[in-house]
């Protein structure tokens, strides 16, 4: 994509360049600009930051439901989504576009023009919107992703292929080899978590990748680690999720369904190692695994600990607590690498209520403060 750059108006707000003259009427009282595309959620993020701005925006309708005020006024809550995340829009009935927002279902694509200013603790909020649907090339450049974030999950992905191809134990070895081979497709399109961290299609994908480097790092520190079992346990957590905040083949409105809602990942991840462990038992390899040490059924069965104990409390959904050195490892990677996670969103997203004092964001539970700058190193002249 090419350099974005912002444009001061005389009224002190910016303005994103657009890609394209807006049809039907939207570029009325709007910039229009020819020689850039719609930005991201993320990039819209980005740059909001300072004041309103300006832009379109390429999103799919992850959500469209009809509430009341507390005083009985109809609204309607959107979510918005694309490659990077998703973003809420609260449309009243006193909005010019309320009979159009009505229209919406779930999965439509739409391009909103806007001008967008920070709503407090409701996030961005599009004023003076105008919208109308994605044409079919529109929607399948949307459906690309962003050129970075892809690149990144593709890196990611990689690096989950080369850490688990490396296991010296062969049957931790198959089994990730058979899991990935098997269900990679939906694996790369599965989201970490609907909401709190990593709530994007490639998203567990990013958190797996970032929690094996983690725990090959940890295994250096703590050489008792069972490091084979560690890295295939974190391949391993959240894999239930394919079945629980797994995207379509297309789109970014990540469906709810039946097994997530009925079964939860866990135990589906705990089905789910099972039958890919019966699998591998199967095929010609697994012959000379017979006298090997330890024996599979406890290799197994400690597999199966990792992903029942990885949340680390009952009360968060765990069947059964931590027990062994590579589950707490395991827990504490899971948690560090989502609450790094929340705290990139949040420094993105959030208010800045004083200099360097971030307005508190769900789910966390106070203020976030900005980090301090590491001093850098003294140059080889001092």
């Amino acid at each position: 994509m090419r350099r974005i750059v912002n444009k001061i108006r005389p009224d002190g707000t910016r303005a994103i360049p657009l890609a394209a003259p807006v049809r039907s009427g939207l570029t009325e009282g709007m910039e229009q600009e020819n020689d850039l595309d719609p930005v991201s959620l993320t990039h819209l993020r980005q740059v909001s930051g300072t004041g309103p701005v300006t832009c379109r925006v390429h999103v799919q309708v992850d959500q469209c439901v009809e509430k009341q005020t507390s005083q009985g006024a109809p609204y309607y809550e959107l979510r918005l989504a694309d490659s990077g995340g998703s973003q809420t829009w609260r449309v009243f009935d006193g909005n010019p576009v309320f009979a159009e927002v009505r229209q919406l279902q779930r999965g439509n694509f739409i391009e909103i023009a806007a001008q967008w200013v920070a709503a407090g603790k409701y996030g961005l909020e599009p004023r003076h919107p105008r919208l109308r649907p994605l044409t079919e090339a529109e929607k399948q450049a949307l459906l690309g992703g962003d050129a970075e974030l892809v690149t990144r999950q593709r890196e990611d992905f990689a690096t989950i292929e080369t850490l688990t191809g490396a296991l010296i134990d062969p049957r931790l070895r198959g089994l990730c080899r058979l899991f990935l081979e098997k269900h990679g497709a939906r694996f790369r399109r599965s989201g970490a978590a609907r909401e709190n961290h990593h709530a994007r299609r490639g998203g567990l994908v990013e958190h797996v990748a970032q929690m094996m480097r983690s725990a090959c790092a940890i295994a250096t520190v703590y050489p008792q680690l069972n490091r084979d079992l560690l890295l295939t346990g974190v391949l391993f957590h959240d894999c239930g999720k394919l079945w629980e905040n797994s995207y379509p083949e297309v789109g970014f409105a990540m469906p709810y369904q039946l097994h997530g809602e009925l079964v939860g990942h866990i135990p589906l991840g705990m089905e789910l190692v099972n039958k890919l462990w019966r699998e591998l038992l199967d095929s010609p390899e697994a012959a000379e695994w017979t006298m090997l040490e330890p024996a599979s059924d406890l290799v197994r069965l400690h597999l199966l600990h990792l992903v029942a104990a990885h949340h680390g409390e009952l009360e968060y959904g765990s069947p059964v607590l931590p027990k062994t050195p590579e589950e707490e490892a395991l827990h504490y990677v899971d948690n560090l690498d989502a609450k790094m996670e929340m705290l990139r969103r949040g420094y993105e997203t959030s208010q800045q209520l004083a200099p360097g004092i971030f307005e508190r964001f769900r789910p966390w539970a106070t203020h976030v403060v900005e980090p301090l700058a590491a001093m850098p190193p003294a140059s080889p002249a001092e």
